[in-house]
């Protein structure tokens, strides 16, 4: 039991330590993208990222029906409510995944984004793929 105790208070100092001070698009301290729903790799309502977060969580979307419906069909159902999640609706902030958000700018139905609280390590990933700052602002 206590060895089981220590490797959870172990896991949650990593992923808190490796999310401090994280920064936006603006270079300026993280904001939070949404606490209702509960957003984040890390479920602390920003687009913080870690070692861990293999989708790469960093971009804060308001998302809308039209995006919503298109990762629905994409395999990725974030509008259906579940025991441990509420499903989004038209309006909801959510950390979305880079290519994803990527996918559906591509595609033209991507999600506007808010800056302050998108992560600015998104932009190495969405440099790969084309994609600008200036892109994300449209």
């Amino acid at each position: 039991m206590e060895s089981k105790f220590l490797c959870l208070l172990t896991a949650i100092f990593i992923v808190s330590a490796s999310c401090k001070s994280q920064k936006n698009l603006n270079n300026e301290p993280l904001e939070i993208c949404s606490i209702s729903p509960m957003t984040g790799f890390t479920r602390t309502g920003k687009c913080e990222t870690n070692y861990w977060d293999q989708g790469t969580h960093l971009v804060c979307a308001r998302v809308n029906d039209k995006f919503l419906e298109y990762t629905k069909s994409k395999g990725n159902d974030l509008s259906t409510p579940r025991s441990w999640f509420p499903g989004l609706k038209d309006g909801d902030n959510w950390c979305l995944c880079v290519f994803r958000w990527v996918q559906a700018f591509k595609d033209g139905v991507a999600p506007s984004v808010v800056l302050n609280a998108t992560n600015k390590e998104a932009l190495g990933y969405l440099r790969r793929f084309g994609v600008t700052l200036k892109d994300l602002s449209n």
